[in-house]
């Protein structure tokens, strides 16, 4: 029987551990987001992470690998199709998606367009690959002098509409968000539609915290909806509720930065519950890896080993920490998409053996049979459960 009653999974969105096995499929042959980050900035010193392994895992300048880790480590190679977060985040919960989600690097098609213009009675601007930022400072003045909403996309599979608040009303821009899903199903079932509102003026609009995601449902059963079925808590933390389309949850917690994130997880552990805690740190993704800035990067590393020194100290003796990611955004390769690699497995707490090398993992479901075998739900539809080299069973 598992001494494990708790178990807190975190999702370093985009911190990739060496390139998958199939990168060359994906033009990413050499990714490698940790070692060539920190290769980047002369070294990267992460003390407390390095305790549990992660120096095992991959070369860090700087973060050394340990004779005796005080956790387990591995790496979970990726063999869904695509290397978005969606894609990843199902796959480590057991769904595994036999073709991408779609992506529109040149735009939508003019017929799909026109079947949106007509079906929310407003025709649109931009249609093309654009950052957030740039996309409302290019075209906000237009939108504000049109009121046609600004369409976009980005290198993942997502339907992003950005509208200012006063000209087209958040009530609204959620209504035109929630056409676009009903439309884009089959061959166009993306994988987000994204309200994108601002405010301001031209010259210094600013998006605001009303965005609002309206996501795919999952296309299966999730390690989330074995565990809420059998009456566990599943408390979803930053965009875990936008992945999932809020499927399998039983209580959500919608922090927007890493910071926030990480102060939600310290807030969640002081109080009662009885199963899963899911939480994504989003922004080495967002802001740092898309930027290909490694400084900022690096930065959100450290400040993630920092936190979890503080996790260390509340965490009860029943309770496991898993640190890994959804996908590689190697901040020192070519062009601004995601990276595919594996990506890193930890594992720590009372109940998880010591100094325990789990090898590559040849899916990340692994770690979602993982769960489901150590709180008796399952099994999933995918994946290899390695509760026993934890000494969870």
């Amino acid at each position: 029987m598992t001494r494990l009653k708790r178990a807190i999974l975190v999702v370093l969105d985009g911190v990739g551990a060496g390139e998958n096995p199939d990168a060359r499929d994906y033009g990413d042959e050499g990714a490698s987001s940790l070692e060539h980050c920190a290769q980047a900035i002369g070294g990267l010193q992460l003390p407390h992470l390095g305790r549990l392994g992660i120096g095992n895992i991959t070369p860090i300048l700087g973060t050394p690998p340990q004779s005796y880790a005080t956790g387990a480590y591995g790496r979970m190679a990726s063999i869904t199709a695509g290397k978005d977060s969606v894609a990843g985040h199902w796959e480590m919960t057991g769904v595994l998606l036999k073709k991408p989600l779609p992506t529109y690097p040149q735009g939508f098609p003019p017929k799909l367009v026109q079947a949106f213009e007509q079906a929310i009675g407003r025709q649109v601007i931009g249609n093309k690959v654009a950052s957030g930022t740039e996309i409302i400072k290019e075209l906000g003045e237009e939108h504000m002098r049109t009121a046609r909403p600004i369409l976009y996309t980005s290198a993942d599979s997502v339907f992003q509409i950005a509208a200012h608040e006063e000209i087209i009303p958040l009530g609204e821009l959620y209504r035109i968000c929630e056409v676009a899903r009903a439309i884009l199903i089959d061959d166009h079932a993306v994988g987000r539609v994204i309200a994108r509102p601002f405010v301001g003026q031209p010259g210094s609009f600013v998006r605001t915290e009303h965005r609002r995601d309206f996501s795919l449902a999952p296309l299966g059963t999730t390690l989330l909806d074995l565990l809420k079925d059998a009456g566990k808590d599943v408390i979803g933390l930053g965009k875990i509720e936008d992945l999932f389309a809020g499927r399998g949850l039983t209580r959500v917690d919608h922090t927007e930065t890493n910071r926030d994130g990480m102060e939600a997880t310290l807030h969640w552990l002081e109080n009662e519950f009885d199963g899963l805690l899911f939480v994504n740190l989003v922004e080495f993704d967002m802001l740092w890896g898309h930027r290909r800035d490694s400084h900022g990067y690096a930065q959100a590393l450290r400040d993630v080993d920092n936190w979890f020194a503080r996790v260390e100290q509340i965490m009860r003796p029943d309770d496991a920490i898993f640190f890994t990611a959804d996908h590689g955004v190697d901040p020192t390769y070519r062009g601004t998409d995601h990276t595919r690699e594996c990506v890193p497995l930890l594992a720590y707490g009372q109940p998880i053996r010591a100094n325990i090398n789990l090898g590559t993992r040849a899916t990340y479901a692994d770690l979602g049979q993982t769960l489901a075998q150590v709180f008796g739900v399952g099994p999933l539809s995918a994946g290899t459960s390695f509760a026993h080299e934890l000494g969870l069973l």
